[in-house]
C-alpha cells in the first residue's frame, strides 16, 4: 500500500474509533503510533516518544494554556458572573427579550476572562436561567440564548482554542487575539438581532422587564469594575506590548485571585478547587494535543498534507470552492466532535492546503482569515444537534426544559451564525483589519 492510501486508511480508522466512543486522545495516539511504525519503524517511534513529551510540553508558549484555564476557573468561582449579568440587565433588560440579550452580553463579558465555552455557558446559566424563567421567558429562548452566548468563550480573547490554533500554525497569538475581536463583536450583535426578530415573531416567549433607573445602571457598572480591570490590564497589556501572552496570563491569574478574594467570592477551598479543576482540564487538553501530535507526525511521514496542498494548488478548482468545502466538512463534523479535537485533527491538513491557494491576500492575512473562519464554524458545533456540547450543559442544569425545546431555541442563533460565516468569507478584511490598524 502506498503512503498516501495508507494515510487515508489511518484517517478512516481514527473515525471508526471515535464513533465507537474511544477517547479522542487515545484514538489519535493509537492510530498515530500504528502509522508511525508502518511508515518508519518501532525504534523511531520509541525515540520520538522518549523526547516528544519534553519537547512539546516544556515549551514556554504552552504555559499560556493552564494559566488562562486557571484564570477562568478562579473567575467562575469568584461570583462575578452575577454582577456581570446584573450590569447587562440594568442597561438592556427592559427591552422585549432583554433578559435574553443581557444573557448574551453577560456571556461575552465573562468569556473575555474565561476563555472557555463550557465554563461560560454553565456559569451564566446558573445566574441568568432562573431570572429569565421567573420573568416568563420560554424554555426554548432561555436555553437557546445561553447555549449560543456560551460559544462566545471560544472566540473572544483569551480563547484556549485560538491559542492552540496559533501554536499549531506558528502564528502570532497577539495578532490572532486582535483578529478575533471584530468577528466576536459581530457574533454578539448577530445574536441580539436574532433575539429581537424571534420575540417579534413570538412575543409571548420573551416579555419585557422593568426599566432600571440611571442611578441603578451606574451602580451596576460599578459592580463589575474588577472585570473591567482584569480585561483592560491583561489584554491591554498584551496588545500594548507591555508583556507577552504568557506573562499576561500570569498577571491575569494574580489579578483574578486578588480581586476575587477582595470581593469575597474566593476562599481557600474554592481556590483549591480551581487548582484541581485546572490540573484536570489541562491534563485533558495536553493529552489530546499529544495524541494529535503523534497522529499528525504519522500523516507527515506519509506526505499526505503536502500532497493534498500541492494537488489543490495545481488544480483548476476555484480556491473559494475549496474553502467552502472545508466549511461544510467542519459543519458536519461539528455535530459529532468537540471543538479542540476538530482543530487538532484538521488544521495540519487544511492549513497548508489553504496557504497553498491564492485568495489575493498576504500569507499572514490569509492565515488569520482561515483561523477565524475555522474557529467560527467549529463554534457552531457547540450548539448544533445532536452532539452540541453546550446543549447538554444547559440540559443538565435546566432539567425542566425538554431537549427538543433546547434544540428549537438554538435555531435563530444557528441562522445568525450562518450569516456571520457568509460575511466573514465575503469580507476577509474583517479578520485582519484591526491587526493592520494596530501593528502598522
Amino acid at each position: 500500500m502506498d503512503p498516501f492510501t495508507f494515510s487515508i486508511v489511518l484517517i478512516a480508522g481514527l473515525f471508526v474509533l471515535i464513533f465507537i466512543r474511544m477517547p479522542i486522545a487515545l484514538a489519535m495516539a493509537l492510530v498515530g503510533a500504528i502509522g508511525y511504525i508502518q511508515l518508519s519503524s518501532f525504534a523511531s517511534l520509541k525515540f520520538y516518544l522518549s523526547t516528544a513529551w519534553v519537547d512539546k510540553f516544556m515549551s514556554y508558549d504552552f504555559a499560556i494554556v493552564p494559566l488562562f484555564i486557571l484564570m477562568g476557573h478562579l473567575a467562575t468561582r469568584s461570583g462575578i458572573s452575577a454582577s456581570i449579568f446584573n450590569a447587562a440587565r440594568a442597561w438592556i433588560g427592559h427591552m422585549r427579550g432583554g433578559l435574553a440579550m443581557a444573557s448574551v452580553a453577560g456571556c461575552a463579558l465573562f468569556g473575555s476572562i474565561s476563555g472557555s465555552s463550557l465554563a461560560t455557558a454553565s456559569t451564566m446559566t446558573r445566574v441568568a436561567m432562573p431570572e429569565m424563567r421567573k420573568h416568563g421567558f420560554s424554555g426554548a429562548l432561555s436555553a437557546g440564548s445561553l447555549a449560543a452566548g456560551g460559544t462566545l468563550g471560544i472566540l473572544i480573547p483569551p480563547s484556549i482554542v485560538l491559542i492552540i490554533f496559533a501554536l499549531l500554525t506558528e502564528q502570532n497569538i497577539v495578532k490572532l487575539f486582535l483578529a478575533a475581536t471584530i468577528p466576536g463583536i459581530l457574533a454578539v450583535v448577530g445574536f441580539m438581532i436574532a433575539i429581537s426578530i424571534y420575540v417579534r415573531l413570538f412575543p409571548e416567549e420573551g416579555p419585557t422587564s422593568e426599566r432600571s433607573t440611571f442611578g441603578q445602571r451606574i451602580r451596576a457598572i460599578g459592580e463589575i469594575w474588577h472585570v473591567l480591570v482584569i480585561f483592560t490590564v491583561v489584554l491591554g497589556g498584551i496588545y500594548g506590548g507591555f508583556f507577552t501572552p504568557a506573562q499576561g496570563a500570569s498577571v491575569g491569574v494574580v489579578l483574578t485571585l486578588f480581586l476575587g478574594m477582595l470581593k469575597g467570592g474566593l476562599t481557600p477551598r474554592t481556590i483549591l478547587e480551581s487548582l484541581i479543576d485546572t490540573a484536570g482540564t489541562s491534563a485533558m487538553i495536553f493529552a489530546i494535543v499529544f495524541g494529535a501530535d503523534l497522529f499528525n507526525v504519522a500523516l507527515a511521514l506519509s506526505r499526505m498534507p503536502l500532497d493534498v496542498a500541492q494537488y489543490f494548488a495545481a488544480s483548476d478548482i476555484a480556491p473559494m470552492v475549496i474553502l467552502l468545502g472545508m466549511v461544510v466538512f467542519y459543519l458536519i463534523m461539528g455535530c459529532l466532535m468537540d471543538s479542540l479535537s476538530m482543530i487538532l485533527l484538521t488544521v495540519p491538513v487544511f492549513f497548508p492546503t489553504i496557504m497553498a491557494l491564492d485568495f489575493g491576500l498576504l500569507p499572514e492575512q490569509q492565515a488569520m482569515w482561515f483561523g477565524i473562519i475555522a474557529l467560527v464554524v467549529v463554534e457552531m458545533g457547540l450548539i448544533t444537534p445532536p452532539v452540541g456540547m453546550n446543549l447538554f450543559v444547559i440540559s443538565a442544569m435546566a432539567k425542566d426544559i425538554p431537549m427538543i425545546q433546547i434544540f428549537r431555541g438554538t435555531i435563530p442563533f444557528i441562522m445568525a451564525e450562518f450569516t456571520r460565516i457568509a460575511i466573514l468569507i465575503s469580507f476577509p478584511s474583517l479578520s485582519y483589519w484591526l491587526v493592520d490598524l494596530v501593528t502598522n
